[in-house]
């Protein structure tokens, strides 16, 4: 028995040696170290109002004056118009290409198209045209966000843009085109406040401008915040719930627009056509990613320059300048927008 007995010991203690010694052995660092894992910042703050990703939408103005047209390049007598009303189409589109934690980069698509209804239009060249044509904007779009770490990040955005009063395309030339930009360095401060500064070249006082821009998204508590992207736009923000939301501000918004005009001294002018809105959002979820938005405002007239070159800035570049009158507006909106 003993005989027996002995040499299973011997096998027991040689396993428990065995065990002992290959757990010293074991090397974790392998598998990595969780602390070293670097991390990115996101682009949004808490509550903040979706980003749309496919959007139609139609816009109302009232009826405005449309004050000292002139009849003809050559003449010094001036007309004075009323606008019933403008109509338009508004649609956007921002599609991810590439969505990951260290790059998110967008492709989008814009059309703006507005309808003047002019009474006794026909009296004026300038007019007749205006009536009789829509004047559209359409082009092309990109954003890219780029986190540099958990705190630093850029944003980058361009947009290429046939802007024109026009029936068919075949009516536009390349003087009918635009390009504008934006450049942003920005800090996270929290999931609550994030804060960035760079420079536009922009059309949307309706001439072309290099400025400085101010991106600033904060959230307050649970029902107040700002989003700002100054001079371009700036809303305060109360959110009833992270479905309902409500915004009050305003935006700038334009570009420069060619019309062919026959009795014009370059038989082409560039209507620069730049608009304030001070308004009232309201957005809410309808269903899934369905949001339903409306607004209603002011449109305030920046700018209504009528010239005879491309991003003309000075007088002898004008053709006219029509103070134009300032109309309540609505817009109404459907939109598919990110989660």
């Amino acid at each position: 028995m003993r005989k027996i007995f002995l040499p299973i010991v011997l096998l027991l203690t040689i396993g428990v040696n065995a065990q002992e010694d290959s757990s010293e052995v074991i090397d974790y660092s392998k598998f990595g170290d969780a602390e070293g894992v670097k991390r990115y910042t996101t682009q949004k703050v808490l509550n903040q109002v979706p980003q749309r990703i496919l959007s139609i939408g139609y816009e109302y103005h009232g009826g405005f004056a449309l004050p000292g047209v002139p009849l003809g390049a050559l003449l010094p007598a001036f007309q004075d118009f009323q606008v019933k009303q403008v109509s338009a189409i508004r649609a956007q589109a921002n599609i991810p290409v590439i969505s990951t934690n260290k790059i998110i980069w967008q492709l989008g698509a814009n059309y703006w198209s507005s309808k003047y209804s002019i009474e006794n239009s026909g009296s004026n060249e300038f007019t007749s045209r205006l009536n009789n044509r829509s004047m559209t904007s359409a082009g092309l779009n990109t954003t890219i966000f780029k986190p540099l770490n958990e705190k630093n990040f850029l944003i980058f955005q361009a947009s290429a843009d046939f802007n024109g009063v026009f029936n068919q395309f075949s009516e536009l030339n390349g003087k009918a085109f635009t390009i504008s930009g934006t450049a942003i360095y920005g800090w996270k401060k929290s999931e609550k406040n994030m804060i960035g500064v760079g420079l536009s070249r922009t059309y949307r006082a309706g001439q072309i401008l290099h400025v400085p821009v101010l991106l600033w998204n904060k959230t307050f508590n649970d029902r107040w915040g700002m989003e700002l992207l100054l001079p371009a736009r700036g809303h305060l923000r109360y959110n009833f719930s992270t479905s309902n939301i409500l915004q009050l501000g305003f935006e700038l918004e334009g570009n420069q627009f060619m019309m062919n005009l026959p009795n014009s001294p370059n038989n082409t002018v560039f209507i620069q056509r730049g608009e304030l809105k001070p308004r009232i959002i309201w957005d809410k979820k309808i269903s899934g990613f369905i949001w339903l938005s409306a607004q209603a405002g002011l449109r305030y007239n920046w700018r209504f320059d009528v010239m005879n070159e491309y991003n003309g800035k000075t007088d002898i570049q004008r053709y006219f300048t029509s103070n134009l009158g300032n109309p309540l507006y609505f817009n109404i909106s459907l939109n598919f927008v990110s989660p």
